[in-house]
C-alpha cells in the first residue's frame, strides 16, 4: 500500500491485535520498536520485503501466542535474539535475506535458544552473515522441523549428527557456507527428505549411504572435497535433480544406476573423474532435460541413440576425450556442446556445428498470452480471457534451485490451478491468475511473476488486495514439493479511490469554470465575515486580552499572590535569557535563573514553540497554581503571555530534586531521618492538594524529580502541568486521557482512565520505594515494585531486602521504622485503589515512624550547614530540568501489571 516512515512504539498499545501484516512496503524503514513485545495476543507477524533495519528487538520473545514470524528481506543486523526460543507455539520462523551476524543461539541455563522451538516447522535463516558452528544442541528427535534453510551464510565446523535425529525433515539446505568434516552417516535416516543441498562447502571424506532417502527429489553435493565411492542412488524413483560435480569421488565410469532414475531431469557431474564411453541408454530416461558432464575423461563415440527423451534440451560434454559423434536425426532442438574434445579436430560441417557452440545461459521460455491483438490502457494487463484489467502483481520466490523445465506449460498450469484453489477457499473475488518470467537469482532461488486478476470488475478494492496478500503470506497456498517453500513480494497497488485519471481532470475543470463566477460574487461577503471572525478569534485565543497589568479589573479572576510579567521584564531579569542563566531543560523548553529588582531569585520556565499549550489551558493552569499555597508546594510567582511566549515564574529552590540527591548528582547526602522528613513533607503537600485546595487537585505526576529540596532540605512538590482539579460533579473520579510518567503510573488509572486521589497515592508509593533503594522505578528492564515484592520475606530481618536497600541510609544499625516504612510503601502500590490508604493516612503513618525514632515530626529540618555535606563544587542539575521519561498515552503492560 506504499506505506512510508517508521513503525512507532505506540504500536505496542494495540493489546488485542492478532495479525500484523505490513509486507512489501519498501519505504518502511527504521528499527522495529521494543514495544512490539507488548502485543501479547499477536499470532501472525509478517514484515517481508520492507526496509526495516537495526537489531531485532529482544522483546519479540514476549509474543507467546505467535505462530508465524516472517522478518525476511529487510535490513536487520546484529545477532538473532535468543529470546525467540521462548516462542513455544511458533510454527514458522523466517529471518532470511537480512544482515544478521553472530552464532545461532541455543539455550544455556536460563538463557533460551532456538533448540527450544519444538513445535516450529520452519527454520529459514539463509542469506545472512551468520558465523560459528551449527550447534549440535540445535536439533533433537522431538522436533517437528520440516525445513532447515541455512544456506548462503558463513557457518563453519561440521554438520552435527543430531540433524539426522529430526525425522520430519523435508528440506535441508546448508549450501554456500564453509562447513567442513564428513557428512553424518545417520543422514540416511531422514526418510521424509525431499531436498538435500550441501554444495559449495569444504566437506571431505566418503559420502554415507543414501539408500534410505527414497523420497528425495533434489540432491546437490557439488563443489566440496568428497572422496571415496560415489553414493549409490539406486531405488530413488522420485529423484529428478542430481549435482555431484567438483568432488574427488573414486569412480572410473558413468555409474550404471543412473539409467534407473526414471524421474531424473537434471544430471550435473562435472569434474568427477569420469572415464570411458557414455552409455546410450542414459539419454533414454523419459524425463531427462539437462546433462552436464564437462571436464571429465569420457571417451569413445557419443551415441545418443534413437530413443532419447523428447524433453532433452542440453548435453554439455566440453573438455573430455570423445573421438567420434554419431549425429542424430530430428535432434535439432537439442543443444550439444563438444568443444575441447578430439572429435572437434574433424573438419566436417556437422561436427563443427557442435564444436563451435559455447556455453551460454539457457533461455527459459515463458507462457505466451494469446491476446496480442488486444490494446489495454497503461498499467492494465490482458486476462487469459482477453479482457483488460488491473491485476494484483508480485513475485513469488521459491527457495529451491530450479529442477524442472521452465518452458513446460504444464508446470505453470499446475501452480496456477493451486493458486486459484487457494483464493476460492478464501472466497476472494479472483477471476484468474497467470505466472510468467522465470528468473534464477544469485542464490539459486526461483522467481515467478504473478498476476492475479479481479472477477467482474477491472480493479480490486482495498479488502480484496489485502486478503490476497494475507492468504499468500500465511502460506495457505501449498505448491508441490518440487518448488520448495516460498515467499511473496507484492508491488504497490492503487485502488479505485486513489487511481486518478484524465477523466477526473476534465470533469474537475468543467465544474471549476462553472463555479468561478459564483465564487467571485460571494468573495466579498466571505472576506468581510472572515475579518470579523478573525478579530473574535484573536480575542478568544488570548484569554488575557481583557486582564489589566495588576489583575484587578472587574469580573476577572484574581490570581492570588501571582503577577503578570512582561516579556521585557523577564528578558532583563535573565540577562536576555543568556546561556549563563540557563539552569535546566526538558521537552517543554528551558529554565532560567533570574533576579528581581528586589534581589529575590526566581526560576523562569520558558516553553519552546512546539510544546506550548493553548491559551485557555495556560490560563487555567495559572489560575490553578495561584490558588495553592502551602509550605510543601513550590510557589508560583507569576507568568508571561505575550509575543508568542508562555512562561511560568516560580520561587527559586536551591538544592535540586530528590532524584539528584539519591543519584549523587547534587552532592547532598540523605540519611534515614532526612529521607523520612522528605517523605513527610511531600505527603503533606499532597494532603493539602487532595483535602484543602478548592477545588481538590490530583497532581498526576508525583515522582522524585518533582520533589524539590529547599535550603533546609524541606520537600516541596512542583510541576502542576498535568494536574487535574476535582469538581463537585467529579467527587469519585475524573474520566480523562492517561498521562503520567513511566514507572510511577497507577495501573488502575491506566486500565480504566478514571483518575482519583488514589492514583497519586500509587505514585507516592513508588517514590517511597525509590527513597529506600535509591533506584529508579525502572532499571535495566526491572520494575522496582516487582523487585521489592518478589524479594520480601517478612520472617527475616529487614524483610530480606538487604541487597536492594540503599546502603547510604545506614544499614550498619537497624534503621528504626524501616520495616513499617516498607509496609506503607507496599500498601500504597496495591493494584486496587480501594486497598490503598489516603494521603492523610499516609501522613499519620510517617509521623508515627518518625516518632519511633525519637524525633518530633512537626519540627522542620535544621539549616543546611548543620544537616548535610556538599561534595566539592559539583554543579547539580536544576530542579526544574526534566531528564526523565514523561509519557502521555499507553504504557507497557509488564509495567502496568507488575504481578
Amino acid at each position: 500500500m506504499n506505506l512510508t516512515g517508521q513503525l512507532l512504539g505506540r504500536i505496542g498499545s494495540l493489546s488485542e491485535l492478532q495479525t500484523l501484516d505490513l509486507s512489501s512496503n519498501k519505504l518502511m524503514t527504521g528499527p522495529l520498536p521494543q514495544e512490539i513485545g507488548n502485543l501479547k495476543n499477536l499470532s501472525f507477524l509478517c514484515l517481508t520485503g520492507c526496509s526495516f533495519t537495526g537489531p531485532i528487538p529482544n522483546s519479540i520473545g514476549s509474543l507467546q501466542q505467535l505462530l508465524y514470524l516472517a522478518l525476511n528481506s529487510n535490513r536487520f543486523y546484529g545477532q538473532i535474539p535468543s529470546s525467540i526460543g521462548n516462542l513455544s507455539n511458533l510454527d514458522y520462523l523466517d529471518l532470511t535475506d537480512n544482515q544478521l551476524s553472530g552464532s545461532i543461539p541455543v539455550s544455556s541455563g536460563k538463557i533460551p535458544g532456538l533448540d527450544m522451538l519444538l513445535q516450529t516447522r520452519h527454520f529459514h535463516l539463509g542469506m545472512n552473515q551468520l558465523s560459528g558452528t551449527i550447534p549440535p544442541q540445535l536439533f533433537s528427535s522431538n522436533m517437528n522441523l520440516i525445513h532447515v534453510l541455512f544456506d548462503n551464510n558463513n557457518l563453519s565446523g561440521i554438520i552435527p549428527s543430531t540433524l539426522g535425529l529430526v525425522q520430519t525433515l523435508k528440506v535441508v539446505r546448508l549450501n554456500r557456507n564453509s562447513l567442513s568434516g564428513t557428512v553424518p552417516s545417520n543422514i540416511s535416516n531422514l526418510a521424509n527428505l525431499r531436498e538435500l543441498s550441501l554444495s559449495n562447502n569444504n566437506l571431505i571424506g566418503p559420502m554415507p549411504n543414501l539408500t534410505g532417502l527414497n523420497l528425495l527429489i533434489y540432491l546437490a553435493l557439488s563443489n566440496n572435497s568428497l572422496t571415496g565411492p560415489m553414493p549409490n542412488l539406486t531405488g530413488m524413483n522420485l529423484l529428478n535433480y542430481v549435482d555431484m560435480g567438483n568432488n574427488s569421488f573414486d569412480i572410473s565410469e558413468v555409474p550404471p544406476w543412473l539409467s534407473s532414475l526414471q524421474s531424473l531431469k537434471t544430471l550435473m557431474m562435472e569434474r568427477t573423474k569420469l572415464e570411458g564411453p557414455i552409455p546410450a541408454n542414459l539419454f533414454s530416461l523419459p524425463n531427462l532435460e539437462i546433462v552436464g558432464l564437462s571436464n571429465n575423461h569420457l571417451n569413445g563415440t557419443l551415441n545418443i541413440g534413437t530413443t532419447y527423451s523428447n524433453l532433452l534440451q542440453s548435453i554439455d560434454l566440453q573438455n573430455n576425450s570423445i573421438t567420434n559423434f554419431d549425429p542424430i536425426n530430428g535432434g535439432n532442438n537439442i543443444t550439444i556442446l563438444l568443444k575441447g574434445n578430439p572429435v572437434c579436430e574433424k573438419t566436417d560441417q556437422v561436427t563443427q556445428i557442435y564444436c563451435n557452440v559455447s556455453t551460454s545461459s539457457l533461455s527459459n521460455s515463458t507462457p505466451q498470452n494469446n491476446c496480442s491483438q488486444l490494446s489495454c490502457n497503461l498499467d492494465q494487463v490482458a486476462r487469459p480471457n482477453c479482457k483488460c484489467a488491473y491485476p494484483y502483481k508480485g513475485t513469488l520466490s521459491f527457495r529451491a534451485l530450479f529442477s524442472f523445465d521452465l518452458g513446460n506449460l504444464s508446470y505453470y498450469a499446475a501452480l496456477e490451478e493451486r493458486l486459484m484453489h487457494t483464493f476460492k477457499s478464501y472466497e476472494l473475488p479472483v477471476d484468474s491468475v497467470s505466472l510468467s518470467n522465470p528468473t534464477i537469482d544469485s542464490s539459486g532461488y526461483l522467481g515467478l511473476s504473478l498476476n492475479v486478476f479481479p472477477s467482474g470488475v477491472d480493479r480490486f478494492n482495498q479488502t480484496g488486495i489485502t486478503m490476497i496478500g494475507y492468504a499468500l503470506n500465511k502460506m495457505s497456498f501449498n505448491p508441490p514439493d518440487l518448488f520448495g517453500p516460498y515467499f511473496l513480494i507484492a508491488y504497490a497497488y492503487y485502488t479505485e479511490s486513489n487511481k486518478g485519471g484524465s477523466s477526473r481532470i476534465i470533469i474537475g475543470a468543467a465544474v471549476g469554470c462553472s463555479l468561478l463566477l459564483l465564487l467571485l460574487v460571494v468573495a466579498g461577503v466571505y472576506a468581510f465575515r472572515q475579518k470579523k471572525r478573525a478579530e473574535r478569534a484573536i480575542e478568544q485565543n488570548n484569554p488575557f486580552a481583557n486582564w489589566d497589568q495588576n489583575m484587578g479589573s472587574g469580573g476577572v479572576p484574581q490570581l492570588k499572590g501571582a503577577r503578570r510579567f512582561s516579556f521585557e521584564e523577564l528578558k532583563k531579569y535573565t540577562n536576555n535569557f543568556s546561556e549563563a542563566n540557563s539552569i535546566g531543560s526538558g521537552g517543554y523548553g528551558k529554565v532560567y535563573r533570574g533576579t528581581l529588582s528586589t534581589g529575590k531569585l526566581i526560576a523562569i520556565k520558558r516553553a519552546q514553540r512546539d510544546s506550548m499549550q493553548g491559551g485557555h489551558e495556560f490560563k487555567t493552569e495559572i489560575e490553578l497554581l495561584s490558588r495553592v499555597h502551602h509550605k510543601n508546594l513550590v510557589t508560583l510567582e507569576g507568568f508571561c503571555f505575550e509575543q508568542a511566549e508562555q512562561m511560568l515564574v516560580y520561587e527559586y529552590i536551591p538544592n535540586g530534586t530528590v532524584m539528584d540527591s539519591l543519584s549523587g548528582k547534587s552532592g547532598i547526602r540523605l540519611n534515614w531521618m532526612r529521607r523520612l522528613r522528605v517523605a513527610l513533607g511531600a505527603a503533606r503537600g499532597l494532603v493539602y492538594l487532595h483535602e484543602h485546595a478548592n477545588p481538590p487537585i490530583i497532581h498526576r505526576d508525583i515522582k522524585s524529580n518533582n520533589i524539590l529540596l529547599d535550603e533546609s532540605l524541606n520537600a516541596k512538590v512542583v510541576d502542576f502541568g498535568i494536574s487535574k482539579p476535582m469538581l463537585d460533579s467529579q467527587r469519585t473520579h475524573v474520566s480523562t486521557q492517561v498521562k503520567g510518567t513511566l514507572g510511577y503510573m497507577d495501573p488502575e488509572y491506566y486500565m480504566t482512565q478514571q483518575l482519583n486521589e488514589k492514583s497519586d497515592v500509587y505514585s507516592f508509593g513508588v517514590l517511597l520505594l525509590e527513597l529506600i533503594t535509591a533506584k529508579r522505578p525502572i532499571e535495566r528492564g526491572k520494575y522496582i515494585v516487582t523487585v521489592v515484592r518478589n524479594a520480601m520475606d517478612k520472617t527475616k530481618e529487614l524483610y530480606n531486602l538487604h541487597e536492594i536497600l540503599d546502603p547510604a541510609i545506614g544499614l550498619g544499625t537497624m534503621p528504626k521504622g524501616l520495616e513499617k516504612f516498607v509496609d506503607l510503601a507496599m500498601r500504597c502500590v496495591e493494584e486496587s485503589g480501594a486497598k490503598r490508604p489516603t494521603m492523610g493516612e499516609v501522613v499519620k503513618e510517617i509521623e508515627i515512624i518518625i516518632q519511633l525514632s525519637g524525633l518530633n515530626p512537626n519540627v522542620e529540618s535544621a539549616s543546611t550547614s548543620a544537616t548535610y555535606e556538599e561534595a566539592g563544587n559539583s554543579r547539580s542539575l536544576h530542579p526544574y530540568s526534566d531528564d526523565n521519561f514523561y509519557y502521555s498515552g499507553p504504557f507497557p503492560s509488564s509495567i502496568m501489571h507488575p504481578k
